[in-house]
């Protein structure tokens, strides 16, 4: 009886370790085919009222759906970095929700740059021993001078959380360190450190740079590249 329940048990494990193996999968699988399905209707209204002929020529229409949708996706992602974003913006901003619902889903961007970049962080820890690993998503300073606020979130669902408003000489930045890699940590509940996940050797902490050094190189490099524009 009891070497049943062992195998049941291994069997069940087994099993659930399968499925979050292949959640994240099938989720980016799920979203890729529902925009390629929504793209592919509306690439073949266009083309059928112009009148082509797609029958027997699946291969070409799937190929040409596939550019079609890759082209816009850059386009869109190019149209972001430039002000015609934001003609775009004030005209959705006065629709309910609809601020809240883009700073949900820009917590996700990891691809955000300048001062909505990202930060993973290291902060003195509760109880004033150790450190905890958070995030700043951005970089604007609190309303109490000198401070920033830093969120540490929950795990294995990172969708709660702590906010804290940390001095900028108390928060340490983890540079090469993304948004996707400390959700990684967060979901593996620290069964993966996040040395592993980085692929790295652990890092001594008088090695990691302060917040306010972090600044002063950034502008550094900024001033350069405007340097090197003008010319």
């Amino acid at each position: 009886m009891q070497e049943k329940k062992t195998l049941l048990k291994h069997f069940v494990e087994n099993i659930l370790q399968g499925l979050f193996w292949l959640l994240p999968i099938a989720a980016v699988i799920f979203i890729l085919l529902w925009v390629y399905g929504k793209m592919d209707a509306i690439t073949l209204k266009i083309f059928a009222s112009l009148g082509f002929d797609i029958d027997g020529q699946s291969f070409i229409w799937i190929l040409l759906t596939i550019i079609i949708l890759a082209v816009t996706l850059y386009i869109l992602g190019f149209i972001i970095n430039t002000k015609l974003a934001f003609l775009f913006e004030a005209l959705f901003v006065k629709i309910p929700f609809y601020s809240t619902i883009k700073d949900i889903v820009n917590i996700f961007n990891s691809s955000k740059k300048g001062e909505t970049k990202v930060l993973v962080v290291a902060i003195k820890g509760f109880g004033n021993m150790g450190y905890n690993i958070g995030l700043m998503y951005s970089q604007k300073e609190s309303i109490i001078k000198d401070h920033y606020t830093v969120t540490l979130s929950q795990s294995p669902i990172p969708n709660g959380g702590f906010m804290f408003e940390i001095h900028k000489k108390d928060i340490l930045v983890i540079q090469n360190a993304t948004f996707d890699n400390n959700l990684q940590y967060l979901l593996s509940m620290g069964v993966k450190s996040l040395a592993e996940i980085l692929k790295v050797e652990p890092i001594n902490i008088d090695e990691f740079v302060p917040l306010e050094e972090w600044f002063s190189t950034k502008k550094t490099v900024k001033k350069e590249k405007d340097v090197k524009t003008q010319k």
